[in-house]
């Protein structure tokens, strides 16, 4: 019998103890209805950390139940919050005992914030790695380019952290009179940080800046769970492989692509900290950025130049195949093998508008690389 069908029956039946046998019957049933709806809404949630511990309770001298790992999903059933500010988590692990007990909040990322990430990661799926990075400092990973809260942290990523980078973009820097958190996560449940860091070397250029560079990166599973995310770029270093770091010459490289392997253009985040100096020597496309001690703008260009390194197996060394003259480029770039030919694609700035720039990569009859720009170069007033 359902709840409309006891109403029914409470119309129809005129004696006391038949009203009071059925208003038992809709309290019950009420109740039970209540259960099946709380049972509905537990929230799951993925283990961040390495190594957690599932403990008896969150007293210092509590037992240890069971042991999760990074990605281990768990179901959320409680929370509570000790006397030190740490927030705590009742869990159900879901191993062969569906072992239940506390695990501390800030190693589970419940699963809101993990779909955020994958939102994230699904915006720029198809975009080829543009760069590699390493956190130089334990770091915010947040679903927005915005360090002005605590809502949009997904977790927080070691230093020494290795990603891809797919992209980037400037924001307004957060005004002086808003709170602004670090890039150091706080603890869930502890009290927000406020008031950003002033440094004592550069406090000046640091003072006319009006906004920041965020970097969108792209993470591998043995980091984090949380597959894409923001990061402060003044939180990161770029991982320029060594094999092309010392061709700079007074740019800094921004994105670069190797041009050897056909059909393999992907930059895989390196696995541990010396995989940038493994980098097979090669012919590399890369973007470069002129230094300036002017504040930075938002419409400021990703990259002014393009470069192009070839690599002569036989003499075992490089040289410049290809420098663009100065441009005003935007991300991302691309590299393509059709029909077993070599183009690469970037965009530029074409009298205000973006305009599609292609290059064909091929050898002449000496062996050497060789770029030439495919349809009109943009006529960019511009352009210094």
């Amino acid at each position: 019998m359902n709840i409309l069908d006891i109403i029914e029956h409470l119309n129809l039946n005129s004696g006391r103890v038949g009203r009071i046998h059925l208003l038992l019957l809709l309290v019950v049933s009420l109740a039970l209805t209540g259960c099946t709806t709380l049972a509905s809404k537990i929230e799951t949630g993925v283990v961040i950390a390495r190594r957690a511990q599932v403990r008896s309770s969150i007293a210092v001298v509590a037992a240890d139940l069971s042991e999760v790992v990074r990605g281990d999903v768990v179901d959320i059933l409680d929370s509570t919050t000790a006397e030190n500010g740490e927030r705590w988590l009742r869990v159900r692990a879901r191993d062969a005992e569906n072992t239940e007990g506390w695990i501390e909040s800030r190693n589970v990322m419940p699963q809101d914030l993990l779909d955020r990430s994958v939102q994230v990661a699904e915006e720029d799926k198809n975009i080829p790695a543009q760069a590699t990075g390493q956190l130089r400092a334990s770091t915010n990973l947040r679903s927005s380019a915005d360090r002005s809260g605590v809502d949009n942290i997904l977790l927080k990523l070691e230093s020494g952290a290795r990603f891809e980078i797919v992209g980037w973009k400037r924001v307004p820097k957060p005004k002086a009179s808003e709170t602004t958190e670090s890039d150091d996560a706080p603890k869930a449940g502890a009290a927000s940080q406020g008031g950003s860091k002033k440094t004592d070397s550069g406090a000046d250029k640091q003072a006319e800046e009006l906004n920041e560079l965020w970097y969108k990166v792209r993470l591998p599973r043995a980091i984090s769970p949380a597959p894409a995310g923001w990061v402060y770029a003044k939180q990161v270093e770029l991982a320029v492989p060594s094999d092309i770091i010392f061709y700079r010459t007074g740019r800094e490289f921004v994105a670069w692509q190797r041009l050897d392997d056909a059909g393999d253009t992907s930059q895989s985040a390196p696995k541990d900290k010396d995989a940038a100096k493994e980098a097979q020597p090669g012919s590399w496309v890369i973007l470069e950025k002129s230094s300036s001690d002017e504040p930075s703008k938002l419409e400021d260009p990703d990259f002014d130049r393009i470069f192009v390194l070839g690599y002569d197996k036989s003499r075992q060394e490089h040289y410049t195949a290809y420098r663009s003259p100065d441009l005003q480029g935007r991300l991302p770039l691309r590299v393509e093998n059709n029909n077993g030919k070599k183009f690469f694609n970037v965009k530029a700035d074409d009298n205000g508008q973006l305009a599609d720039v292609r290059f064909k990569v091929y050898r002449d009859d000496r062996g050497n690389l060789k770029v030439a720009a495919q349809g009109t170069w943009p006529s960019n007033p511009k352009t210094k």
